[in-house]
């Protein structure tokens, strides 16, 4: 396994570890509930070190990322970020992707651990042979998100207050963090995977740590605590965000996964777009809705008017909510909202509601 670059932080903090794919990082450091709930109200503090990370450089790859990728990349502004996807021919999900313009012909590519090498083998053929150039940064650089209501406040007791109340959501800037060492340059987005504002910080591997505890630092009166990857992913479920490997993999389509909206299939033809246009969708992603407090699990069936007609994708008990909830593959026709289903929870048929996504959206003040 590959150690974060913040493992003796980790290790100082007595995290609990475990293994994904190939790094080792932290589930949680004190409680999945307790860190949830302080994202909720106040903001925490994640390493996301293991996220795959590319620069793309030169005057060619504006119009080579359109066609390598689902969203419309070429009439991006600079300091904009954009939700993308990286498809095969036949329209399945490779990876799903944040792209970042940090200048006219210098692009940054945030993609999941997992598929590491799929996203590097992908960018570098699709990329022409001049006029691109493309560099993993993956085991060079950390990615340190803060997220929650606080985070703005946060970065302004660092001297980044201009810019952590001025950048719009879904955009990128470089900043400079006050350490006692000195100031230290990141590239600061305004982006994150939990629903709640927030920020993700990219620096020098060498630096990550000094960066975490300058963050910490300033947190302190703000209600800041380290957070892991178990709070992430319920944080993420009640947001409605997908994950690769449940919602989105090689067999799904984005269509299917609900997220036609970050597919231009107007723009210049891009790998996977016919296969788009010429198959329909087979099956669409649901949010479901549960009452007391058993859970549905990935790979649970989802059955309507007594016949399986699908199976769960990720589940929790939400934290936040305090009923169950799941997203879920059904074949088509799809229920409406307001249907109700039955998903088996260990051979016993609990009922479920077809809702809207998300569960949760923030408070439109924070």
């Amino acid at each position: 396994m590959r150690p974060s670059p913040l493992a003796e932080v980790h290790e100082e903090l007595g995290a609990t570890l475990t293994e994904f794919a190939g790094w080792q990082l932290p589930v949680r450091f004190t409680s999945d509930l307790q860190e949830h709930h302080a994202v909720r109200s106040a903001a925490g503090l994640f390493d996301l070190s293991h996220m795959s990370q590319f620069v793309l450089t030169g005057p060619q790859v504006a119009g080579a990322l359109d066609r390598a990728l689902t969203a419309s990349h070429s009439t991006m502004t600079r300091g904009q970020a954009a939700y993308s996807l990286l498809l095969a021919d036949d329209g399945g999900t490779l990876d799903d992707l944040i792209v970042y313009r940090l200048m006219d012909q210098q692009w940054v590519i945030i993609g999941n651990a997992a598929n590491w090498v799929t996203v590097a083998r992908e960018l570098t053929a699709r990329m022409p042979r001049s006029g691109a150039a493309l560099d993993d940064l993956t085991a060079s650089y950390s990615l340190i998100a803060i997220q929650g209501p606080a985070s703005a406040a946060i970065l302004s007791e660092l001297d980044l207050g201009e810019l952590a109340t001025t950048m719009p959501y879904y955009s990128i800037a470089t900043g400079r963090v006050p350490t006692p060492g000195g100031k230290i340059v990141a590239l600061i987005a305004r982006t994150g995977y939990t629903g709640e504002d927030g920020f993700e910080l990219m620096v020098g591997a060498g630096q990550a740590v000094a960066v975490w505890r300058a963050i910490e630092q300033a947190g302190k009166d703000h209600g800041l605590v380290p957070a892991g990857l178990a709070c992430r992913d319920t944080l993420r479920l009640e947001a409605g965000m997908p994950l690769y490997g449940h919602e989105l993999t090689r067999e799904t389509t984005p269509l299917e996964a609900g997220l036609g909206r970050f597919v231009a299939l107007e723009k210049t033809p891009f790998v996977g777009s016919k296969a788009l246009q010429d198959n329909p969708p087979r099956q669409r992603l649901i949010a479901l809705a549960g009452q007391g407090r058993r859970a549905a699990r990935a790979g649970y069936r989802v059955l309507i008017e007594g016949e399986e007609r699908g199976f769960v994708t990720s589940g929790a008990l939400s934290p936040t909510l305090g009923h169950p909830i799941a997203l879920a593959y059904v074949d088509l026709p799809a229920p409406d909202q307001g249907t109700e289903v039955e998903i088996d929870v260990r051979g016993t048929l609990q009922p479920y509601t077809v809702v809207k996504r998300p569960f949760y959206r923030r408070p439109a003040s924070s």
